[in-house]
């Protein structure tokens, strides 16, 4: 039995010349994955469209429709970051059923991998940040009502505040929210996560693995999840340019290996996404986000999943 990792052609769409947004990334991630014989076609699971009122779980009907309509105000289209077209609209909701996906083959297969995911700026009425819709909180909640879960914990490790998955489940107990994140960075106001552990700009590895295996065990045995929603964004690389944290790629690694082992070797099932990343250069970015799955395919053996 292999890992599952799942991906679709839709990840990637059309985005106007010189676009700050790595669009391209999924895509070439897909490709490294089989050209380094890290993962195999078979491997590889398709996500399907989720039906709308998933979506309307966490967010109001009047925003979904006007997005996926392209009907939404040219203010709340600038502070999404990204320009609206029917392709894009398309990609966003097939992320979406992506992060279900994987959620639903972590719960049967003990830990899985999105190529895509981790939009945690999304509110439940707007957009921010390059967040369309919330993919994590829309798995949590999809797979809470299917009677699947009862219990989530998200544990987000991208070097922004997981804002909006913060306010979303500020009143729920039945999801923790974890955000270990850059405290000089964006968003500029935050909200109250579950937990917050605001780092100070340049941390380097040794002390953020540190400062995580501090956290992780605790809120494992404190939670108690059904399922634990991962967040692996690479931006705290020291080379990210909207990072200001000081990783290294094996840092990168070693925390990813850290999350998965922890909770893993507990018996806590773990979907992962690949969350945020803005290197200048593709190729060092695009191999940054591999390693999170080079760290899964290695827990995924060790513990015979």
């Amino acid at each position: 039995m292999d890992l599952p990792i799942i991906y679709h052609p839709d990840y990637v769409a059309p985005l106007p010349e010189g676009h700050r947004f790595p669009m391209a990334k999924f895509g070439l991630l897909y490709e490294l994955l089989l050209k380094d014989n890290l993962a195999h076609r078979w491997q590889f699971h398709e996500p399907e469209l989720p039906p709308t009122d998933w979506i309307e779980f966490v967010h109001t009907p009047s925003y979904v429709q006007a997005y996926c309509k392209g009907t939404l105000d040219p203010k709340a289209r600038r502070r999404i970051g990204l320009p609206w077209s029917a392709a894009l609209a398309n990609r966003t909701c097939r992320a979406v059923g992506g992060t279900i996906l994987t959620a639903k083959l972590a719960l049967s297969r003990g830990l899985a991998c999105n190529n895509a995911g981790g939009t945690h700026h999304a509110f439940p009425d707007f957009g921010s940040g390059f967040c369309i819709f919330n993919d994590l909180a829309i798995a949590a909640r999809v797979l809470q009502k299917s009677g699947m879960v009862s219990k989530v914990l998200i544990v987000d490790l991208d070097v922004h505040q997981g804002d909006g998955t913060a306010f979303i489940f500020r009143d729920d107990p039945s999801v923790f929210t974890f955000s270990m994140h850059c405290e000089a960075n964006f968003p500029s106001r935050k909200q109250p996560s579950d937990l917050d552990v605001a780092l100070p700009v340049g941390m380097e590895d040794d002390e953020y693995l540190q400062t995580l295996a501090k956290y992780l065990p605790d809120i494992l045995s404190r939670v108690k999840p059904d399922l634990v929603l991962y967040d692996a964004g690479v931006d705290p690389h020291a080379g990210d340019r909207l990072g200001k944290l000081a990783l290294s790629d094996t840092g990168i690694f070693r925390r990813d290996m850290q999350v998965l082992s922890t909770c893993i070797a507990q018996g806590y099932p773990v979907a992962c996404v690949i969350g945020g990343g803005y290197a200048d250069d593709m190729t060092d970015l695009v191999y940054r986000h591999s390693l999170l799955h080079r760290a899964a395919a290695q827990v995924f053996q060790q513990y015979r999943l």
